[in-house]
């Protein structure tokens, strides 16, 4: 056997004819020479020539003499030797056509060696042996699927149901450059033999079967994708039903097109439950022209044409004349019915238009009832939502205000104390008038100003400890500024740092500061750290140097002696707080003098500088609350706070909260508001009792907590005078009002302008204030109207005469 008829047919599958058999790709496996049948191998050696003995006469005898059984057998012998293993083509047509030829061959040698006789019985032989040999080379090819992983290439070829699995091995080791021993078929999860068959797998001629080939040894050899396959048509042929025990073969081509077919419907069998999908074209649709100049002026342009068209319509009919008789056998009598008047018509019509218009109606109705009631139900749940925001907001607040009176920290925790000392000495005191009269009346007052003196004395010590608890952190804090590297900020948006000998001397001592400050460590690290502040100290000599260095001798001293820690506080407090003022000297700490309250130039404290004459100091004037409208400074901070902790006890938390609201929502107008930062503490609280009463205009809401000052028109920046005063809600819905003239009514907006023209006259005795007025015709009518005469009245006196 030669290895041109061991190779695969697959490469040669497409023909030069272009014929419709030629497409199909089909392995057909030579057998080889060992298994063939003993009989063809008998029947091969009788019909082998006889040895050259005989001559040329013996030869030509034995032809003359040949008998029917002789031309038989030769007959036999022609179509054993066609159906030879060794002789199958590399494909089931190749092979067809050139058995048909050597058939045609054997039958044209065949008529002129034999006689007529012999001659047709012979022929129809042939015939039948060619019949069954196209059945059998027809009828016993499968269509198999092959699918490459993992690329899930898929091939649909035709192959023998007896050729054993090898040869397609190989062919696909070809086609994949990949060693064929490498390669392993699965069918139905089972790894196929070399020397198996589909046959023995079950699978019968004209069966369609998918198998997958993958590669036991992917990372060297990966099973790649064929290309040239997927844009090729492919030919199956499909068996179809034409009648009763009647078959037809069809050719279908197979394209492979990434076009997504669309689901065009289908029905479902209501006793099997198979659904049947409708079918769709495989014709590839076809590419729409781009269209060009598409928005020009001739597309917008219509032109109308109107023209008549009649038609005509020729009649005829036919009576009975002279002449001419025309039967009636087949006439109808026509009976006219009841006359429908184009009224009745339109009258009709109506009362179908009026059904159709009571439908519509009532699917309307349902659909904008549904709509309300849905509304209804969101706006229901907003306000339930709402109204449990507004208690759990409640409930925060309580919750923080009596976390901060039971642990004040802040200077506003302790007006709170107060604030709540006052509004309980007044209910007491209340209770005592209305209860008790006489001496029973000044012992209960006696008994409630002994109960206030305690609890002033434990509000003053919770002020002490507070006092103690944030002093340690005020000096980190500080320390930490002036340590803090230079920093700024580049085009680009980052932050650059930069230290200076000042930052990194400033950075060294805050070190040793913390270091002295450690407690619960061993006596050696202390003595370090002392080591370290005496050699620190000892750079410049001083007062305050001298003093540190005799403090640190004494302490190593005591420590040497085996004094107790606990023994050693106070000398240790000594030490930390002289080298704090040590720190604070700018002759030895030169960063400090940037953020020492008091300058070391006493020039600059002249302009200053102010004279409290509540506690007779001379104070810097960050120290005093000055007001918009005050003129002269007369109490400092602390003397204005002590008088309040005494006298009125007011608490101001709430006002500076709306303060702080005011200067949020002004910053997100970005407008470049000036006013509105402009305003103090007081300034709010006066507008806010005085002008607007402490309550809200829409609702009278008293609960400064819930309450906001909003711009009245919010087109203008916001100033005392371009203000209304409304809780959170109703400040929300304000501000989303378009016109304030169509939403409110004339009584209320002159009400607002009222409020509106008292705070111009208060606020324009600041002179900041005023230059924003000096345009406002206004207010200078309003001050016109209340310039009084001043001009004295010369009133003359007659004396009586003598």
């Amino acid at each position: 056997m030669s290895d041109q008829e061991e190779e695969f047919t697959a490469q040669n599958i497409p023909d030069a004819s272009g014929k419709r058999d030629g497409a199909y790709e089909t392995i057909t496996i030579p057998v080889p020479s060992e298994d063939l049948p003993e009989s063809d191998q008998t029947e091969d050696n009788e019909s082998a020539p006889e040895p050259p003995g005989g001559g040329h006469e013996a030869l030509s005898e034995a032809q003359s003499d040949q008998s029917p059984s002789s031309l038989e057998t030769n007959d036999a012998e022609h179509l054993e030797e066609i159906m030879l293993p060794e002789q199958v083509l590399d494909s089931p047509v190749d092979s067809e056509r050139h058995s048909l030829a050597q058939l045609d061959n054997a039958m044209q040698s065949t008529k002129q060696q034999s006689d007529d006789y012999h001659l047709t019985s012979f022929l129809d032989k042939i015939k039948a042996v060619k019949e069954s040999l196209k059945t059998s080379m027809q009828y016993s090819l499968a269509t198999v699927k092959v699918v490459l992983l993992p690329v899930c290439q898929e091939i649909i070829m035709r192959f023998r149901i007896d050729t054993i699995f090898k040869y397609l091995k190989d062919h696909f080791a070809n086609q994949l450059s990949v060693p064929a021993d490498v390669l392993q078929i699965r069918y139905a999860g089972t790894i196929l033999k070399n020397n198996e068959t589909l046959l023995q797998h079950g699978i019968n001629a004209q069966d369609i079967v998918q198998v997958e080939i993958f590669s036991t040894l992917p990372d060297l050899y990966p099973i790649k994708g064929i290309r040239g396959l997927n844009e090729a048509s492919q030919v199956i042929t499909v068996r179809v039903q034409t009648g009763i025990d009647q078959y037809e073969e069809v050719a279908v081509e197979v394209i492979k097109s990434d076009l997504h077919k669309p689901f065009l419907g289908g029905f479902r069998h209501k006793i099997t439950g198979i659904e049947y999908h409708n079918a769709g074209t495989q014709t590839v649709p076809k590419k729409t022209l781009e269209k060009c100049n598409v928005f020009c002026r001739d597309t917008q342009t219509v032109f109308q044409r109107k023209k008549l068209q009649q038609t005509t319509n020729t009649t005829s009919t036919q009576m009975t004349k002279i002449g001419v008789y025309v039967s009636n056998m087949t006439d109808k009598l026509v009976t006219p019915g009841k006359y429908f008047s184009a009224a009745e018509y339109h009258a009709q019509r109506l009362a179908a238009v009026i059904v159709l218009q009571t439908y519509y109606r009532r699917w309307h109705a349902k659909v904008m009832v549904e709509n309300i009631r849905r509304q209804k139900m969101l706006r229901l749940k907003w306000e339930e939502e709402e109204k449990l925001r507004k208690i759990r907001e409640k409930e925060e607040w309580m919750k923080l205000d009596y976390y901060r009176r039971h642990n004040p920290q802040t200077k506003e925790d302790f007006e709170l104390l107060y604030n709540a000392l006052e509004l309980w000495r007044q209910e007491e005191l209340e209770c005592i008038n209305q209860t008790f009269t006489g001496a029973e009346r000044k012992a209960a007052l006696c008994e409630l100003l002994e109960k206030e003196t305690q609890l002033i004395a434990s509000i003053g010590r919770h002020r002490h400890n507070a006092y103690m608890e944030n002093q340690e952190a005020l000096i980190q804090a500080f320390l930490d500024k002036c340590s803090a590297p230079k920093a700024w900020k580049g085009f680009d948006g980052k932050i650059t740092e930069m230290d200076t000998q000042f930052t990194i001397r400033a950075r060294e001592l805050q070190n040793i500061y913390k270091c002295i400050m450690l407690k619960n460590i061993s006596q050696d690290e202390r003595l370090d750290v002392l080591l370290t502040l005496k050699h620190t100290v000892k750079e410049h000599e001083c007062t305050l140097t001298k003093e540190i260095l005799e403090l640190i001798d004494r302490e190593i001293d005591l420590m040497m002696r085996g004094v107790k820690h606990h023994n050693l506080e106070g000398l240790r407090k000594r030490i930390s707080t002289l080298f704090f003022h040590y720190l604070k000297t700018p002759l030895f700490n030169p960063e400090v003098a940037r953020h020492l309250k008091v300058p070391q130039d006493p020039l600059k404290f002249y302009k200053k500088i102010h004279f409290c004459y509540s506690c007779q100091l001379y104070l810097p004037s960050t120290e005093f609350a000055v007001s918009s409208t005050a003129h002269h400074v007369h109490r400092c901070r602390k003397c204005v706070s002590l008088d309040n902790e005494t006298r009125k006890r007011e608490s101001f938390l709430k006002y500076k909260c709306m303060l702080q609201r005011l200067f949020y929502s002004e910053a997100d107008y970005e407008d470049d508001s000036k006013i509105a930062f402009l305003m103090q503490l007081e300034d709010i609280q006066y507008l806010t009792e005085n002008i607007w009463s402490g309550q809200s205009v829409l609702s009278a809401w008293k609960d400064l907590g819930d309450l906001v000052l909003v711009r009245w028109d919010k087109s203008l920046q916001w100033s005392p005078w371009n203000c209304i005063l409304l809780t959170k809600d109703e400040s929300a819905a304000h501000l989303k009002l378009a016109s304030i003239e169509e939403e409110y009514e004339p009584t209320f907006i002159h009400k607002i302008k009222h409020k509106h023209i008292l705070a111009k006259n208060y606020f324009s005795q600041i002179p900041v204030l005023a230059s924003f007025m000096f345009d406002d015709d206004e207010i200078e009518a309003t001050r016109k109207q209340c310039l009084t005469e001043t001009t004295p009245n010369l009133v003359e006196c007659q004396r009586p005469s003598p």
